[in-house]
């Protein structure tokens, strides 16, 4: 006999939903270890715990990648759409280390953040299945997505310029970086590395494509709060017919019996 829950489960948006959140959920655990890690100044491709963690959360992305193509009616426009997914799904970490390839310390970190690509698609999904509206998803994805952005920069340049930068000395001052750049406004840190520059030069591209975004959704809410002033009036001024009702007082006058 099946319950609501096989209803859901079973159901192929119920699939999707369990597992986009299952994928935020463990993008979210990737996103602590490699915080831990960056702030502890551990070892990035020399720590055999994260590898392997990484590891089978990538084969869980790919699984799924799997999975939602199986569940596609039309496969080919899934693999045209959706092949990105599986590219940064590949553990590249776990293959380099593998084979015992070298690379140099910055370009090993940022290969720990390509999976988590993954999870954006995931977070605007989710995100869209729980707000009332289409401008409100949209505007929580973006917002969320540019934050993230952020403190992924934040990191990435903490690591690369505390050594060459004499103005990063903590984790700080690369946050206070990121939001300055973010917002096009900038801040008394310059980047040093080619790699702190071209980050520089994409946080402000992104504030910039942000901010129409916010200025649209803001439009969108007035205009909605318009509609619905305006629907309540007509509806409480307007007769069942749709001719107006005249709110005008009456005045009644009484004749005199004797005039003068």
């Amino acid at each position: 006999m099946r319950t609501a829950f096989n209803d859901f489960f079973y159901e192929k948006r119920g699939i999707y939903g369990v597992l986009h959140v299952m994928i935020l959920l463990l993008s979210l655990f990737l996103i602590v270890d490699i915080s831990i890690d960056t702030f502890n100044n551990i070892p990035f491709i020399s720590q055999t715990s994260y590898l392997k963690t990484q590891f089978w959360i990538c084969m869980f992305f790919i699984a799924d990648f799997i999975l939602e193509f199986f569940l596609s009616k039309d496969k080919i426009h899934y693999l045209q759409t959706h092949f990105l997914f599986l590219l940064v799904s590949i553990p590249y970490l776990n293959i380099i280390d593998y084979y015992g390839f070298t690379f140099s310390a910055e370009v090993t970190y940022f290969l720990r953040f390509i999976p988590l690509v993954r999870s954006g698609w995931a977070l605007a999904i989710v995100v869209g299945w729980l707000t009332s509206n289409r401008a409100s998803g949209l505007f929580v994805s973006y917002l969320t997505m540019l934050l993230a952005m952020v403190y992924f920069s934040s990191l990435i340049f903490f690591v690369i310029e505390q050594k060459v930068n004499p103005e990063v000395k903590d984790y700080s001052d690369a946050l206070w970086w990121a939001f300055m750049d973010v917002t096009t406004v900038g801040s008394n840190i310059i980047a040093i590395t080619p790699t702190g520059r071209i980050l520089s030069v994409l946080l402000a591209a992104l504030g910039m494509m942000m901010f129409p975004i916010f200025t649209v959704y803001v439009t969108s809410l007035v205009q909605s709060a318009n509609k619905k002033k305006e629907d309540y009036y007509n509806k409480t001024h307007l007769a069942p017919s749709g001719q107006a009702v005249d709110t005008q007082p009456v005045v009644i006058t009484h004749k005199s019996d004797n005039p003068q």
